[in-house]
């Protein structure tokens, strides 16, 4: 061969080289990121191309999909009660994507997974369509209707968990949106979208595990908790050695009790009454540090995944003295999701042990053969057995003697605890109402529920509370559980 062929084929044969190089770096690293690409049509074309595998409760879908006229995406996402189970499905949409479980499964529930590959390939044998898997829930349907009706028209949310396996069994949000109005690609679907995210109430926003609020009074639970597993409180029925008024540490401000005859109350009393004074003292002798330890062996401070992600809860690291004891109270810059203080009731009816929270109990293939199993999985141990059964009597006596008696239920012991949140500067804004609360059988607890109201609408400003408007809803959502 000449020197000029040899060159030529020399230049063919890197350009030949430097093609299957970019093929391969295109198809085996690439691929992912192509894939997951926005401007990708023919992926979301794929998924809406057969029938998406269902989101399971109770042995029942909440979801479907119908046929349409459309030659790209042939099948639509539908919803069954969408509204109610909006916090929980997410929404998959072909013009906007997919978000929450129908995100995080997409491919189960679109039959692309690979854990699906078995039955893609008897599919081409078979001539059989290819069909999506199914997402079987931990929700407890009941429950889910208890907390959305109770909710109704005001702005909340609801999280309820059975403490000794951490299974999710309701998680309300309102108000809410139905995902099935804007699954399509029509322009009515782009009108539905558009106005949900101007309106100023927020319906997408998910509430129970993405929003942050003050937990009030709530909180008092955690710092009682705190001065029991730290030894400052040894006698839940004696004096707390409080003065009234009580002076935050390092300053001149009295810490303003709503409640009367708090001046040296036990640490029962003092729940039962809801006094600040007590808890501020008692988490200054408990400590900043000791205090953080708590909350974050409870979950604060870290994002928590159910799959979908929740918000982290805060408990401030940096506080001085003054801060920890209005933080105890649940004000300073305390804030916390509704799940975070479902969590916070259910570590103390499950007797000390908190079990990480989860909502998706099993996948499973279009033929029902269980692809994924979940099994409860501890999470952490943030109070010993004596302390979370002293907690419990504390709870309990709310319920029977204080605030919360609205949550009771015959023959079956419940504890709770209200709390009212300022919200605002200066507390200007209208206050949130909590309530968290357990009930509890001979066979343990097997629920545990955290209510906040955000917004009560046409409630008058000194009417709301926490025992209220709160502990009714966490009542009905506990009778929800049981009769189940």
């Amino acid at each position: 061969m000449n020197k000029p062929l040899r060159r030529i084929a020399i230049f063919c044969g890197v350009l030949i080289l430097a093609l299957l190089v970019r093929a391969n770096w295109l198809q085996y690293f690439q691929a992912d990121e192509l894939n997951e690409n926005d401007r990708n049509r023919r992926i979301n074309i794929d998924r809406y191309a057969s029938e998406r595998g269902n989101i399971i409760v109770d042995s029942k879908p909440i979801t479907g999909s119908i046929k349409t006229d459309d030659t790209d995406f042939v099948y639509k996402r539908t919803y069954i009660d969408g509204p109610m189970w909006a916090p929980v499905t997410g929404y998959a949409s072909q013009a906007y994507g997919a978000n929450q479980i129908e995100n995080l499964e997409d491919g189960i529930l679109s039959g692309n997974s690979d854990q699906l590959f078995f039955d893609r390939t008897m599919a081409m044998f078979t001539g059989d369509k290819k069909k999506g898997g199914n997402v079987v829930t931990t929700l407890n349907g009941a429950a889910q209707k208890a907390a959305f009706k109770g909710l109704g028209k005001n702005k909340g949310a609801v999280a309820a968990l059975d403490p000794r396996t951490g299974k999710i069994l309701a998680l309300a949000s309102t108000p809410s949106y139905d995902p099935s109005s804007f699954a399509g690609y029509s322009g009515k679907d782009e009108d539905q979208w558009k106005a949900l995210e101007k309106d100023k109430d927020k319906p997408m926003l998910n509430r129970a595990l993405r929003e942050i609020y003050p937990p009030g009074s709530t909180f008092k639970v955690l710092t009682a908790a705190a001065a029991l597993e730290h030894g400052k409180v040894t006698d839940v029925d004696e004096p707390t050695d409080t003065p009234e008024p009580y002076i935050l540490p390092n300053t001149r401000t009295k810490m303003d009790n709503l409640a009367q005859g708090c001046e040296n109350v036990s640490l029962k009393k003092a729940l039962e009454i809801s006094c600040n004074s007590v808890f501020a003292k008692l988490a200054d002798e408990v400590g900043r540090d000791k205090m953080l330890e708590t909350a974050e062996k409870f979950g604060f401070n870290k994002e928590h995944f159910t799959p979908v992600r929740t918000s982290a809860s805060v408990y401030d690291k940096q506080m001085e003295r003054s801060e920890n004891s209005l933080s105890a109270i649940g004000q300073f810059n305390t804030a916390t999701t509704p799940l975070q203080m479902a969590m916070v009731a259910a570590g103390i009816a499950n007797d000390g042990k908190l079990m990480k929270p989860y909502m998706i109990d099993r996948l499973e293939s279009p033929d029902v053969d269980v692809l994924q199993q979940n099994e409860p999985e501890e999470l952490s141990r943030p109070l010993s057995q004596d302390t979370a059964q002293r907690v419990q009597e504390l709870m309990e006596n709310v319920v029977v003697n204080g605030s919360g008696k609205n949550a009771q239920i015959p023959g079956v012991k419940v504890g709770g605890k209200t709390g009212t949140a300022q919200h605002g500067a200066n507390n200007s804004k209208r206050p949130y109402a909590w309530f968290i609360s357990y009930a509890k059988t001979d066979e343990g607890s097997p629920v545990a529920v955290a209510v906040i109201v955000e917004d009560s609408g046409g409630t008058a400003r000194d009417e709301i509370s926490g025992g209220g408007l709160a502990a009714p809803i966490a009542q009905d959502v506990m009778e929800a559980v049981l009769k189940k």
